[in-house]
């Protein structure tokens, strides 16, 4: 059963939850027990079902605990089976959890949302500024997520979660694939899934890196500069990709950039082929900026095992900017994404 505390009122409440390293430093909505009720009856499961542990701390997820995250979080209750989800989905062994909470690398968790659960559980916004301000869904989910890693996996900076800086996607980091207008299959479909599936696909990321580029329609090549700049973003020596390799990473293209590398006959799969053709690190030049990884005589080596490691997917606004996202690329599932369905086919009313 989960822990029952009590306040004078819900100003004194947040200052509790505060000082207990409840909340992830910005306020949060105090959970009461009718709030977390509403929550939990919006799950469709009983409070106590668990989902299962949570490292570093191994604290049982219920629903009910979940529910309180979610209150906390700000969620409205339409959100919750994209949050339930997405624990499941970093629960999953192949995640890795306890290692990514307690690495030193900045890593947080991306949620990519596909499907009919886009709208019906949303809206999570896929279009501009998804990653930013402004989106409640989007803020609310990712962040409901994080103070579950929090108060059930015990990850506290400093003493279990050790990321050295951290970034900005450990508050929240969450954003749906804009299915709509993307050249391509959704995601989630060529991860295996029917089309009128939802999907919730949850990597270790790093925060987003820039990648700016404008074609030159007149040169009919000119689509390979996009290429090779995406691939410079995701595998630059200074990143995980280039001297630990072998860790999943992520490309959002913007509408116009998914456009130009259609345009030149590539999907998915061929994209992912060819940005991680173009991810190699020379041996010498790994000696010499890397030394205590390269060892005596190192051979050019690939940032990534095979083009399946290299996410895809299309979201924001149309122009100049894509996001690249480099990974952390350790764990014994060497930072594996984990996707799991959204179960959202209950119904159930909310009380007034």
């Amino acid at each position: 059963m989960t822990e029952m505390l009590a306040a004078a009122d819900e100003a004194a409440a947040l200052e509790d939850l505060h000082e207990r390293g409840c909340t992830d430093g910005l306020p949060v909505v105090i959970p009461t027990a009718e709030r977390v009720g509403r929550m939990v009856l919006a799950s469709g499961q009983e409070a106590d079902m668990v989902l299962g542990t949570m490292g570093p701390g191994h604290g049982t997820a219920t629903i009910e605990k979940i529910a309180v995250a979610a209150v906390m979080a700000g969620c409205l209750p339409d959100y919750m089976p994209i949050v339930l989800a997405a624990v499941k989905a970093v629960i999953a062994p192949v995640f890795d959890l306890t290692e990514m909470q307690a690495t030193t690398h900045c890593t947080a968790p991306l949620i990519i949302v596909n499907g009919p659960a886009r709208h019906s559980c949303g809206p999570v916004s896929s279009g501009y500024g998804a990653l930013g301000p402004g989106h409640r869904a989007n803020a609310s989910i990712g962040r409901a997520l994080r103070l579950t890693m929090i108060n059930i996996g015990k990850g506290r900076p400093g003493s279990s979660d050790m990321a050295l800086l951290g970034h900005p996607g450990k508050f929240t980091y969450c954003l749906a694939e804009d299915e709509e207008n993307s050249p391509f299959p959704p995601l989630h479909v060529d991860l295996g899934y029917a089309q009128d599936d939802s999907v919730v696909t949850v990597i270790g990321a790093e925060a987003p890196h820039s990648v700016i580029y404008s074609g030159d329609a007149d040169k009919p090549e000119h689509y390979k500069s996009l290429l090779d700049l995406l691939a410079i973003g995701l595998a630059n020596p200074a990143t995980n990709n280039a001297i630990l390799t072998s860790g999943t990473a992520t490309v959002v293209l913007n509408p116009e950039h998914a456009a130009t590398l259609h345009t030149a006959g590539l999907g998915r799969q061929d994209i992912a082929r060819e940005i991680h053709e173009r991810c190699r690190l020379d041996g010498a030049q790994l000696k010499q900026l890397a030394p205590a990884f390269a060892g005596e005589n190192p051979p050019d080596r690939m940032a990534f095992s095979g083009p399946e490691q290299i996410l895809i997917l299309m979201a924001g606004g149309s122009g100049l900017y894509s996001m690249v996202m480099p990974s952390w690329c350790a764990g014994t599932h060497v930072n594996s994404p984990s996707s799991v369905k959204i179960e959202s086919d209950f119904y159930c009313e909310i009380p007034g």
